[in-house]
């Protein structure tokens, strides 16, 4: 598929899309939001897929809202805004959702609504000079679309604190609450999101996966009698499977699972 306001390209079994309005410092508006959701939809239901990486081109990640956009938005109706709202989850959603891992590659700033973005990945690569934000109280809004996802990120304590005072935090406090995975130097971003991409091409892709799917479904849960049989019939079911034979056999076997060559 062609998009107007990002480049999709599959390299092996990896993906990258990047946010392409480098002149708005990413900002997203209505047709990247759709490009964004059209994506990872698309990716998602690729079989070749592995993994996902999400980058920005330009100076910035990503700068959340475009001001045009946000304009236009301001003369719309309660139902113009909601079902443009509503657009907005479900992109965010489309991400967090994907089947394949997401890897943010996050060479610049990240602000308001691509803080979202950021949240909604699985695995965070950021240089060290990175600075995030979450700035939607300063114009009178909240970010409420992105809120699931930045406190799943962030917790609680901290997403109070940002929520309501708008401030900038550099990439060693995001590392330090969770937000990032690892942050280096930007000479080391490319290599070290290869190092992370090639590490889940290696595993099973249908482990990799039900592992996602996993964490999302049980995180928060309480540890009660349904939860625990719930992860009993999930290993039982993956155990069962071609994928999990063919590897514990190769463990056994001392040989190369069967998806490493596919």
């Amino acid at each position: 598929m062609q998009y107007e306001t990002l480049t999709v390209e599959v390299v092996g079994h990896v993906a990258t899309v990047t946010l392409n309005r480098p002149e708005v410092r990413n900002a997203f508006n209505e047709t990247m939001i759709a490009d964004v959701t059209a994506a990872f939809t698309a990716l998602g239901a690729r079989d070749d897929v592995r993994a996902i990486v999400l980058a920005g081109s330009g100076k910035a990640f990503c700068a959340g809202a475009d001001l045009n956009w946000m304009r236009k938005m301001a003369g719309y109706s309660d139902a113009e805004n909601r079902a443009d709202a509503m657009r907005l989850a479900q992109m965010l959603s489309a991400v967090y959702r994907c089947p394949k891992p997401v890897v943010a590659r996050v060479h610049g700033d990240a602000y308001a609504g691509g803080m979202g973005l950021v949240c909604a990945a699985d695995i965070v690569v950021a240089v060290e000079s990175a600075h995030f934000c979450l700035s939607e109280a300063r114009l009178g809004l909240m970010p409420a679309t992105i809120a699931p996802y930045v406190i799943r990120a962030l917790g609680e304590q901290a997403s109070r604190r940002y929520f309501v005072t708008a401030e900038a935090f550099d990439c060693a406090t995001a590392q330090r609450l969770g937000l990032v995975s690892e942050a280096v130097s930007a000479e080391d971003l490319d290599a070290t999101v290869q190092r992370i991409t090639e590490t889940l091409c290696a595993n099973s892709p249908n482990a990799v996966r039900e592992c996602k799917q996993l964490v999302q479904d049980i995180a928060g849960q309480t540890i009660d009698s349904t939860l625990i049989e719930d992860t009993a019939v999930r290993i039982a079911r993956i155990r069962a499977s071609e994928e999990g034979r063919d590897g514990v056999s190769s463990f056994l076997e001392k040989r190369t699972p069967r998806w490493r060559d596919q």
